[in-house]
């Protein structure tokens, strides 16, 4: 169970993810998170939509330079240590993790953190056996 992530190259200047998000803005689309890994020059803006596919098609439009791939939501608890635990279930799995962000659900008590994993398929496999809680594109914006 992937979800849809939106990766845009944006400068590192001022303004750059302003510009960004006032593009998705508006356009109606609504970003459930976001992360930003930058270096001197430029950003990779990671972002979750409602609708990724007519958020790409509008950003390349706007003339940003972007593209999709998968990832995988999952639920954690919203408290101390909720992180911790599902990060230990992933290493004690032996999965490796590539990145990793996080964000508040809508949900009580719960929130969500967005893995790029190696070996997806396997990995989703080792999750639920682990009694991790895969969440769909559905579920992230319930």
């Amino acid at each position: 169970m992937r979800v849809k992530q939106i990766s845009v190259f944006i400068e590192n200047k001022a303004g750059s993810l302003s510009d960004v998000c006032g593009v998705l803005a508006d356009s109606g689309i609504n970003l459930r998170a976001l992360s930003i890994a930058d270096t001197r020059d430029f950003g990779i803006l990671r972002i979750i939509v409602e609708d990724p596919e007519r958020a790409t098609e509008i950003l390349h439009s706007a003339g940003y330079a972007c593209k999709t791939t998968y990832v995988i939501a999952v639920e954690i608890e919203d408290a101390p240590g909720g992180m911790a635990k599902a990060i230990r279930t992933i290493t004690d799995a032996g999965i490796e993790i590539e990145y990793a962000y996080a964000f508040v659900s809508h949900k009580q008590g719960s929130a969500y953190m967005i893995f790029r994993m190696s070996h997806s398929e396997e990995s989703e496999k080792k999750l639920e056996g682990a009694g991790l809680s895969l969440v769909s594109s559905e579920q992230l914006f319930g």
